[in-house]
């Protein structure tokens, strides 16, 4: 691993943050909030700041050309890392502690929405900030810069597959500039889209900017301190239900509908198949179950059903109602979907479905081999043969994945001697859902956690955003052969 092309791409990234975060001071400026102008400003000087001081130590932006993967999982690692580090500075301004401040801005980057305020008296540009960083961070930083900025033009793609990684590397244009440039205009279309329906059925300007950013990236921050509960509108709450479900959606599917203008495509995709028939599924049961048990009307029920299965599954964390007033059996049928994540490729984190699909194929195969021992069985997702060293790697995600959620688990519980906190709080940060049961409920905060239990939930929502790959490969001795 070559130490200069680390620095080489961190400069480029450190750049690129120092203008993003800049963004609130239009926030600030409109609302006349002159002392919220100067974190941001601070933030973006210090960005500035660090990439002069790693250009020294750089080599020139065309060495990028020729960047190995293990330098690719380390400037996608070191880049959330630093984008969560600059991030917290605004925090810091507005009063939080710094460990507080740091797990906010990794909750908003990683599109976890977790948070830990205890209260909602801040200026409105803190507020804009946390959502505009799990926009930003929904759809990958790393993915951004790509689509901007012409010297990741050929090392893109290192980086791309690196920060986004699944079962398969989905590329919808020729040039991976391109790709990124197309998922981001998607991103942006469906954002403005959203914004403008939630403005004419009747949320506040400010409110329907924010919570737009936060839906399309799958992150579950919203102004208002009921979440989406706080709006008091089944208008709102199905808006949100069509857009959460867009973003839990392989964009590269969505690209492909677009070009060829033929929605059937969607169901040709097995991965939209079973993640549209999860949704209806546990939806329609938890609506029965809050109907008979929990009394709600018919509407209500349904619409409560889709919201918080739709919401959980795609990983955004919102709120329409307070599920720990559930009866025990929604709440169940609730926290399984907390380990199913959305499509592979989408802005929504955890498992995703495809990794479920390919494991009951997987189960499946095996069953059946005990039978016919010498029958080859290939697994195919959408006709396509999955290559071994494909099935290898899911495997092993999957090992690590749960192996990751019972050791934090463990140590949570231990720490908060409370079992739902431990459990509950890390398969919720793991998956960048949000908010779990209990006190850490969808109206309640993880500020009730110990430091070192944040820490440990600091950690999952980093590795589960990242997807584990990155980090894993850290673990390796070679990663750490440095020229």
């Amino acid at each position: 691993m070559r130490i200069s092309y680390i620095f080489t791409s961190l400069v480029l990234v450190l750049r690129c943050i120092a203008l993003v975060i800049l963004a609130p001071i239009a926030i600030a400026a409109y609302y006349r909030d002159w002392n919220s102008i100067l974190p941001f400003f601070a933030a973006s000087v210090l960005c500035v700041i660090l990439s002069f001081l790693f250009n020294k130590k750089s080599d020139s932006f065309e060495s990028l050309n020729d960047i190995k993967k293990s330098e690719a999982l380390c400037v996608v690692a070191l880049s959330w890392i630093c984008f969560s580090i600059i991030g917290m500075i605004p925090y810091l301004h507005f009063g939080l502690t710094p460990l507080n401040s740091l797990f906010e801005s990794v909750s908003g980057i990683t599109t976890t929405g977790a948070t830990i305020l205890t209260h909602y008296d801040y200026p409105k540009a803190m507020f804009f900030w946390r959502s505009m960083t799990q926009w930003l961070g929904g759809m990958g930083i790393i993915v951004l810069f790509i689509a901007i900025l012409p010297q990741f033009a050929v090392a893109g793609r290192q980086m791309f597959f690196a920060e986004a990684p699944g079962p398969t590397e989905d590329k919808i244009t020729p040039r991976i500039r391109n790709t990124a440039s197309a998922v981001w205009t998607i991103y942006l279309l469906l954002t403005l889209t959203e914004i403008a329906l939630l403005k004419i059925s009747g949320m506040p300007l400010f409110d329907a900017v924010c919570n737009s950013l936060s839906t399309l990236a799958g992150g579950g921050f919203s102004p208002n301190e009921l979440s989406i509960l706080g709006y008091h509108s089944n208008i709102i709450n199905w808006i949100m239900i069509f857009f959460m479900f867009i973003a839990g959606i392989n964009f590269a599917l969505l690209y492909k509908v677009y070009l060829n203008k033929t929605p059937s495509l969607l169901f040709k995709d097995e991965e939209f198949k079973t993640y549209t028939g999860i949704i209806i599924v546990f939806s329609l049961i938890i609506a029965t179950i809050l109907f008979i048990n929990n009394h709600y009307n018919v509407i209500n029920a349904i619409t409560s059903g889709f919201f918080q299965a739709t919401s959980i599954i795609i990983t955004a964390g919102f709120a329409s109602v307070d599920f720990n007033e559930w009866h025990l059996y929604s709440k169940l049928f609730l926290f399984a979907l907390f380990f199913s994540g959305a499509c592979a490729g989408s802005a929504g984190g955890g498992m995703k479905v495809v990794r479920w699909l390919f494991l009951f194929k997987y189960l499946k195969r095996e069953i059946a081999k005990i039978l016919h021992p010498n029958a080859v069985y290939p697994i195919k997702i959408n006709k396509t043969i999955l290559p071994q060293e494909v099935i290898q790697q899911i495997i092993a995600f999957i090992l690590f994945y749960f192996l990751i959620f019972g050791i934090s688990a463990f140590l949570i519980a231990i720490i908060e001697n409370n079992t739902i906190i431990g459990v509950t709080g890390s398969i919720s940060t793991l998956g960048n859902i949000g908010p779990a049961f209990g006190a850490m409920g969808p109206m309640g905060n993880f500020d009730i956690l110990h430091p070192f239990s944040k820490v440990l939930c600091i950690f999952n929502m980093l590795i589960g955003r990242l997807e584990l790959i990155p980090f894993l490969a850290m673990l390796h001795p070679d990663f750490w052969n440095v020229k």
